[in-house]
């Protein structure tokens, strides 16, 4: 999957839980989900299993641990699909 369509993918998850409106704009694959958009643990999770379901895939506990910003969850995501 492109980069781009991977990150626009990963927007529309993490939309409802986002706290930071102007990082939301701004975002990249550098952008830090409880740093930048200021999206709190309980959430984080949510965006979890909602990746799991948009993408078909199982995360695992220590990808959880990692998947603390876009490129990690790029990295995390496209390592399950091409799999």
């Amino acid at each position: 999957m492109k980069n781009e369509d991977l990150i626009a993918k990963l927007k529309t998850i993490v939309q409802p839980y986002v706290q930071d409106e102007d990082a939301f704009k701004n975002l990249s694959e550098e952008t830090t989900f409880v740093g930048d958009l200021k999206i709190n643990s309980a959430n984080l999770v949510d965006i979890i299993l909602d990746v799991e379901d948009e993408f078909d895939i199982r995360i695992e506990n220590e990808e959880m641990e990692q998947m603390l910003s876009v490129k990690a969850a790029m990295a995390i995501v496209n390592s399950k699909i091409t799999s």
